[in-house]
């Protein structure tokens, strides 16, 4: 860059008698990079100009131009963007905004810098400088940037400003002389006289150095001698060292070959004494794999210990040079050939123990309904469980057949225990069934025509259930075939199931409480005794055969001498008849075991259900507590599956059982000659809630019940307002009023929360239909009374005034004392006794209404009482009319009339 300010002053600046005090390297900015100069100059006569000349460098050679001239006057602002942060960006505010890159940071400090001392020293700080450091523009620019090239000494010096330290020597100096300003002549002088004692000072300083330089030659030259005695000696010293060296070598190499033999020796007895560790097995452990008794403690134990020897000297990791060796590969022949012969013997043991156990355990079922307890078979046989796991591990096709074994012979063990356990359930819950039909119009065999058939025979119950159990063969796990089971006809149907009607006919039968009692006993025991099995038998897989119930285990691999010969076979080549997760494997094996507890389940539900179809709610309650405590302990486990499974059939008996319920209310049917009262739905939607609230007070499935009630309650509504429209002899607002009446004090009284809407529904209903009733009733006893002034409100709402009305022909006061003279106390008393004995007769005694229906006729008679006389008052004021009976006769009317009665 000086190189650059030296060629521009000479070339440009000189010829124009300007000096030049600072130059940037810039480019526009955000345009290609097109490189110029910025210069800053000062003209050398006076008065001086000051300018800043955009040079740029010619294209045909090394000379620069002049491109562009500012006066520095003409510059109002100068913006460094940034004041905190290094940024080479710049802007010129001349004419316009002229924005330029500078080569770097401190060149557009430097320039800047120089700017800011020109406008104070030329223009009297006109410039404005924006995001400038306040730093920046307190130091004084460095002189190499802004002396003139062309200028002597005395024109540089008269841009060169002081620093601090040069003002603070100058200072002292002229405190230290009393007549430094008043006499400058003589400070001069005395300065002078300072400096020549000065600089005599450093000359004697340099001649004196000048001896010890000689000095320390001398010494040099001595220490040089030294050094070559040095070299000398160490050169004698290396050429001994060097035939050390040789002989040292020596001695090294033979050292390496000495240890090289005695490792190599020390390695080859640890691989002899590995294998001989690791390979060999003592002659008890063999003894044991041939001969032991596996039928003895002792004996199983003996054998454990040595079938997991035998895998682990099986097991023993080889190095490929091992298997070279003959020795060892005699071994591991004689290990296939233990493991191969106790195998085979193992398996054949365990076979011989699963049919003797099959064969000795026998059904102990009685008359208490409990299933026989597998603990000692299995405690028996888990003595054989780690013998088990070694089987799955050296010889999976043998554990496979064993697995298969035992399924087959377990199967039929506990398919007769299960049936035997079902059989006696069933024969429990009909014994309960014909205790039942022993009674007329009680229990679970009435009808909606109110009349109770003949108990079934002891045969045709039997047969019943034994063409349930013959159903059982052709059932599967699924739900879907609960309809073979569940409706034969809808007659028999009808015949054999409880419904609301007939819950509305019970007089609180406590054989029926009884009978359902004790099912919901027989039903809970029942699952009682399977699920203690299922999970016995399930925890006994999973220990005996080494199966894992939370997670699936790899087998341990085999080493790989057995498929080098031949002697095993490939895991790849085994069949399994379950997947590779062994949980499945357990639900697989569980789901065989236990193939008929499913169907027996529904065959159990679907006779249960045939019995009495409100056994579904207890079903529903019991079957959803069991699936919700096995699927907390395992929800993929076969219990959890199974009883999931049957849950969904009872499920759909339980709205099988509530649709049946709706649908025999829509066909129910009245008797034309005698009064409604209380349907029997009604007051069995009443039983129906008692019963469901005291089984699912405690249930998990409460939302089933809830959508019950919600439908049998729309149900109920939608009947009774159809039985109502359909009443010949019962008014309708009567059935509307006294049904609704029974439905708000059945919810009132059991507060059931879901039908909270409906009970306020209820409510509204039979206030509405008794003021109805109250209304429509009491228009007889004061027929033509009620009639004249309803002509008499017609007239005023035509637009004829309250006193014109009497004007009126039809309306005058004659005709109303005629109207008035019909109605005297004795005659009204007389119509209010025949309402009364009317009012009577619509009612029914069992909701007792009688005095409800007659106070509000009481109200709504003193209503239209009062309503009359101020008709009377309005329309014919001071004629002297009034009703010949008063409302204290009214009130003692009523009260007297309800007292004959």
């Amino acid at each position: 860059m000086t190189a650059i300010k030296h060629a521009l002053q000479r070339d440009i600046f000189t010829p124009n008698d300007e000096r030049l005090l600072s130059i940037v390297n810039v480019c526009k900015a955000g345009k290609k990079k097109k490189n110029c100069f910025l210069c800053a100059t000062v003209t050398t006569e006076w008065p001086a100009h000051v300018r800043v000349v955009k040079v740029k460098k010619s294209d045909k050679g090394d000379f620069y131009k002049t491109q562009t001239a500012w006066l520095l006057k003409d510059l109002s602002m100068v913006d460094a963007k940034d004041a905190l942060k290094e940024s080479p960006d710049f802007d010129l505010h001349f004419d316009k905004v002229y924005k330029w890159v500078a080569s770097s940071p401190a060149e557009k400090n430097a320039f800047i810098s120089c700017i800011w001392k020109l406008n104070q020293r030329y223009l009297r700080k006109k410039i404005d400088f924006a995001n400038v450091s306040s730093q920046l523009l307190e130091e004084s620019v460095p002189s190499g940037e802004n002396q003139s090239v062309a200028g002597g000494e005395e024109e540089a010096a008269e841009y060169q400003e002081l620093n601090t330290r040069e003002k603070q020597d100058i200072e002292f100096m002229m405190e230290g002389c009393e007549y430094a300003i008043s006499n400058a002549e003589a400070f001069a002088e005395k300065l002078s006289r300072e400096l020549q004692v000065l600089d005599g000072a450093n000359i004697q300083s340099i001649m004196a150095s000048e001896k010890q330089v000689n000095i320390l030659m001398k010494l040099l030259d001595e220490a040089l001698k030294e050094v070559d005695q040095i070299e000398g000696k160490l050169s004698s010293y290396e050429e001994m060292l060097q035939s050390v060296k040789e002989q040292m070598d020596h001695i090294s190499e033979s050292n390496y070959l000495i240890e090289l033999s005695k490792a190599n020796s020390e390695t080859l007895l640890g691989e002899i004494e590995f294998l001989v560790n690791h390979m060999d097995l003592s002659k008890g452990h063999i003894k044991a794999l041939q001969e032991a008794d596996l039928s003895s403690s002792r004996g199983i134990e003996a054998c454990t210990n040595a079938a997991e020897a035998l895998l682990q000297c099986m097991n023993v990791t080889l190095q490929p040079g091992h298997s070279m060796l003959q020795a060892v590969k005699q071994q591991q022949q004689m290990f296939r050939d233990l493991r191969e012969q106790f195998a085979r013997r193992l398996a054949s043991h365990l076979n011989n123990v699963f049919v003797q156990q099959g064969h000795d355990q026998t059904s102990t079922l009685s008359v208490e309904m409990t299933l026989p307890n597998h603990h000692p078979f299995h405690r028996d046989l888990l003595r054989y469980a780690k013998l088990m796991e070694w089987l799955k591990t050296t010889e999976y096709t043998r554990y496979e057949g064993l697995t298969k074994n035992y399924i087959d012979y377990i199967v039929r063990l506990y398919d007769r225990e299960i049936r035997d356990f079902f059989d006696v359930a069933k024969n429990k819950m009909t014994g309960v069934a014909k205790e039942g039909k022993k009674f007329d119009n009680v229990g679970s065999t009435r009808i909606i025509n109110k009349h109770a058939t003949l108990p079934r025979k002891e045969s045709a119950v039997k047969q019943e259930t034994e063409s349930l159990h013959g159903s059982s063969g052709k059932l599967t796990g699924s739900t879907s075939s609960l309809n073979k089971l569940s409706v034969q006809s809808s007659g028999s149907r009808r015949s054999q199931s409880s419904s609301l009607l007939d819950m509305g006919n019970m007089s609180a039968s406590d054989l029926d409480v009884a009978d359902r009692t004790k099912f919901d006993k027989i039903f809970e025991q029942v699952l009682s005794e399977l699920e203690p099995l299922c999970l016995a038998e399930q925890d006994f897989i999973s220990k005996f055969f080494s199966l894992s119930q939370h997670q699936s285990m790899p087998r341990t691999p085999m080493g790989e001498g057995d498929d080098a010969d031949g002697g095993g076979l490939s895991r790849t080549q085994n069949t399994s008849i379950t997947t590779s997760s062994e949980k499945e494997m357990i639900r697989q094996m569980m789901t065989h075991i236990f193939r008929f507890v499913e169907p027996e389940l529904n065959n159990l539900i679907a006779l249960g259900d045939k019995i009495d179809s409100f056994n579904s709610l207890y079903m529903l309650v019991k079957m959803s507590h069991h699936v919700w405590t096995a699927e907390n302990v395992d929800s993929a486990s076969f219990l959890s599956t199974t009883l999931g499974n049957v849950l969904v059939t009872v499920k759909r008996n339980f709205d099988k059982c509530i649709t049946n319920q709706i649908k025999q209310m829509e066909d129910v049917k009245i008797s034309k000659k005698s009064k409604v009262g209380i349907l029997p739905f009604v007051s069995g939607f009443e039983e129906f809630a008692e019963l469901a609230e005291s089984i699912f007070r405690s249930a998990e499935r409460r939302g089933d019940l809830d959508k019950a009630y919600t439908k049998l309650i729309r149900a109920v509504f939608i009947n009774v307002e159809k039985v109502a429209n359909e009443s010949q002899k019962t008014p309708r607002d009567v059935v509307m009023m006294e049904n609704f009446h029974h439905i708000f004090a059945t919810l009132s009284r059991l507060k059931i929360s879901c039908l909270e809407t409906e009970k306020r529904e209820a409510k509204q209903k039979y206030n509405d239909h008794l003021q109805s009733y109250v209304i429509y009733s009491l228009g007889h006893p004061l027929e033509k009374l009620n009639t004249f002034f309803e002509g008499v409100k017609a007239r005023v709402a035509q637009g004829i005034g309250y006193d014109e009305v009497s004007y009126q022909l039809a309306f005058s006061k004659q005709e109303l004392r005629k109207v008035i003279k019909d109605y005297p106390g004795k005659e009204v008393k007389k119509g209010l006794d025949n309402l009364y004995k009317k009012v009577d007769k619509h009612l029914c005694e069992e909701e007792n209404l009688l005095q409800v229906v007659w106070h509000t006729m009481q109200d709504e008679f003193i209503r239209q009482y009062k309503h009359f006389e101020g008709l009377i008052e309005k329309c014919y004021t001071g004629a002297g009319i009034t009703m010949e009976f008063t409302i204290q006769d009214i009130l003692e009317y009523f009260s007297s009339i309800a007292q004959s009665h």
